[in-house]
């Protein structure tokens, strides 16, 4: 049997805890970490065992996954903060570039044509490996989506490194989901807020295999 990829969730807001909440439910140990500490070690005391809690710092040193759960605009200053310690890492990056609109609604932040996978994959420590994955879906969606039967839902990624691939996916699948990669980086735009295959742009819906690959 294969041994599992430690697996580091640092941020445990809404979509930080829907992700961490699909590892632990399908028995993938993973290590949880916040700036509040007492989140943390409560997330992992109700875990069953299949997650400890540690600083960020810690998290990221000995993890081989980092899942950065943060804001888009938080991402240079975690890359500052922590750079030494991600070269060589694995980083799935799960932000959206938005921002509220005053009405109810979400704004893109950045340029229409431009993606927050190319942005942070440009402003990543040398070394990091950087996937767009996770964050295809809402957090609620995330969260009730996973483990489908009889046929499980899909979350695309976007990857430029062909190494990481089989570990991604492994990760995806022990949340309960089927993988499917879209192609490198470039194509990112398409799997964040307002994409093509987002759930809040045109897909519109968690998807099946079948599904997705009609939309592709």
């Amino acid at each position: 049997m294969e041994t599992q990829k430690k697996v580091a969730v640092i941020g445990l807001g809404n979509i930080g805890k829907a992700v961490a909440n699909n590892l632990v439910n399908n028995r993938h140990q993973i290590i949880v970490a916040s700036r509040n500490s007492d989140e943390a070690a409560d997330f992992a005391a109700q875990s069953g065992g299949f997650a400890q809690s540690s600083t960020i710092e810690d998290a990221i040193d000995t993890a081989d996954i980092i899942i950065p759960a943060i804001w888009f605009g938080s991402f240079k200053d975690f890359f500052n903060d922590h750079g030494n310690k991600l070269q060589g890492k694995i980083l799935i990056d799960v932000s959206n570039p938005i921002a509220p609109d005053g009405n109810g609604g979400f704004k893109k932040i950045i340029g229409e044509k431009e993606s927050a996978g190319e942005i942070n994959a440009s402003i990543a420590p040398e070394g990091v490996k950087l996937v767009k994955a996770f964050g295809t879906l809402g957090a609620g969606t995330l969260a009730s989506a996973s483990n489908h039967t009889p046929e499980k839902d899909v979350l695309f990624y976007a990857s430029d490194a062909p190494d990481v691939n089989d570990d991604i996916e492994a990760v995806i699948k022990n949340s309960g989901f089927e993988p499917l990669r879209i192609g490198g980086l470039d194509q990112s735009i398409r799997i964040e807020v307002f994409g093509d295959l987002h759930e809040f742009g045109a897909l519109g819906k968690a998807v099946t295999l079948t599904e997705a690959q009609s939309k592709l």
